[in-house]
């Protein structure tokens, strides 16, 4: 028997199903978990990573409990070695130990192999004293740790590309050559969130030591279509009930603001659960290059949100060339609060300043005069319509401006419903027909990611911070100078003809 054979010999043999219909019956691996176990333990160069990413109610947790069994008091046993599996959450952690302390009192032969330790959500392998424990990444801390496997489960649930718990925990395996560090999970919603990158690159890189399997519905697909179903729920037909996926997929399908969160969980894309107001799909087809001559060539026209002083502020500029709207961001952030507010946004703000993306400040306020002077800059040589602002804490960069002898056509821009209505219905007809080219900036999308639509009694729409999981002050700048661009009107044109000469 090859290592992999004999994981799965041990649970066939010991294993019974702990929970469900087919609780107290031997538990009988599906063949994408059996291959998942043996690309792991099989892998002629040795594995490090193992991912398996599926939709919700494909067994996860039964599977991550199984695979620990295996290395407590099983083939894959180590005198005095550690095991840990890490959560988001304790419920989380602790539904992983409940399924194998369940699975270990269910057996006589496991019973007499394991101890259960309930206050500590621990299991002891009483043979070669192999100690497992449930970590949750809130409360409970992974220093001190040297486990032989670790097994993250629901990495998607983590967002941006850093979290303190799990750097612990995978940092944690230095003692170990061949240290295992397993994946279990349903995909992120965004390619800016952990698990996407390690996904994105396994795949880019070739890794031969990192074993990815992903089990994803077409990024297209009708939500109704049984075909995207199996292709993100390998276990349809067996222990994952399909009665319960088409009655939710169903309810996406009559309902709008179901679809994106049964398009993540069910169908195991990347998809925010909450409807961002340009869908991500859309945003992606309007990533074109953006062309410099727009700006130098044809008439230019702005947004400025200055936000908070320590957090982000951002200046977009829009022109109108070869048939599209060109796009170009300039971010500005204080310095002293990079490191921080990426670990509280989950955001790499550290990286995207490296990359030259984002633009610091000295200290711990943004300085407008340096954004004053940069803005001056920028704009040196453009013909500028209209830019506009934000009335909050404008004075104060309008006076540093003025100091230094800027003059630019600034327009205030109000925040409310009725002010930015008629900009969310302009700015949503250019990226819906297809006539926006923002580059692809990184900042820019992770706004466009998290601005979500307000609405008003009236069905007024306006973009809303509150309700958004990061920043959206790109988006908030972009919204703006779509919206002074329709105001721009000379005798022949007014806003109404121009809004609808887009569709």
């Amino acid at each position: 028997m090859t290592r992999g054979e004999r994981v799965i010999a041990f649970i066939h043999r010991y294993c019974l199903v702990p929970e469900s219909k087919l609780v107290g019956k031997p538990m009988r691996l599906e063949e994408f978990q059996q291959r998942f176990i043996l690309d792991v333990y099989d892998n002629p160069v040795g594995t490090t990573e193992g991912i398996l990413s599926i939709a919700r109610k494909n067994g996860k947790s039964g599977l991550i409990a199984a695979i620990l069994l295996a290395h407590i008091a099983g083939p894959e046993a180590r005198l005095n070695s550690q095991i840990v599996s890490g959560a988001r959450s304790r419920e989380q952690a602790a539904l992983v130990f409940n399924l194998a302390a369940k699975m270990v009192a269910m057996s006589p032969d496991l019973s007499r192999l394991i101890r259960i330790v309930p206050s500590g959500k621990r299991l002891i392998g009483l043979a070669l004293n192999v100690e497992y424990k449930a970590l949750a990444a809130e409360g409970s801390t992974s220093h001190g740790l040297s486990p032989v496997l670790a097994i993250l489960d629901e990495l998607g649930q983590v967002r941006g590309d850093h979290d303190d718990f799990v750097e612990a925990i995978e940092t944690a395996s230095g003692a170990y050559d061949d240290a295992l560090r397993l994946i279990i999970s349903t995909q992120a919603p965004t390619d800016a969130d952990m698990l996407s990158v390690k996904i994105d690159d396994a795949r880019r890189s070739g890794d031969p030591k990192i074993i990815c399997h992903v089990y994803e519905a077409p990024a297209d697909c009708d939500v109704l279509d049984p075909e995207a179903h199996r292709a993100a729920n390998p276990a349809l037909g067996t222990f994952r009930s399909q009665a319960e996926l088409l009655a939710a997929a169903e309810k996406a399908s009559r309902m709008p603001s179901a679809e994106n969160g049964f398009r993540n969980l069910y169908l195991n894309q990347r998809v925010n659960r909450f409807s961002p107001f340009i869908a991500p799909g859309v945003w992606l087809a309007c990533n074109g290059e953006v062309d410099d001559d727009a700006f130098f060539k044809g008439l230019v026209f702005g947004g400025l949100d200055l936000a908070e002083t320590t957090d982000l502020c951002a200046f977009v500029l829009v022109a109108f060339w070869m048939g599209k709207w060109h796009v170009k961001a300039w971010f500005w952030k204080p310095e002293a609060t990079v490191l921080d507010h990426a670990k509280r946004d989950r955001v790499p703000y550290d990286r995207w300043v490296k990359d030259g993306l984002i633009e610091t400040t000295p200290g711990v306020a943004v300085d407008y005069e340096l954004v004053a002077t940069k803005i001056g800059q920028i704009t040196d040589g453009m013909n500028i319509g209209r830019i506009g602002f934000d009335r909050y804490r404008f004075k104060t960069l309008e006076a540093q401006m003025g100091k230094l002898g800027i003059t630019l056509p600034f327009e205030p821009f109000g925040q409310g419903h009725v002010s930015m209505a008629p900009a969310m219905d302009t700015t949503e007809i250019a990226f819906l027909n297809g006539q926006v080219a923002h580059g692809a900036n990184p900042v820019m999308t992770m706004c466009a990611a998290n601005a979500v639509v307000e609405k008003n009694a009236a069905g007024d729409r306006k973009l809303n911070k509150a309700k958004s999981t990061g920043r959206i002050d790109g988006m908030v700048a972009l919204v703006m100078a779509m919206g002074v661009a329709a105001m721009q009107t000379n005798d022949a044109t007014n806003a109404d003809d121009w809004i609808a000469s887009l569709s």
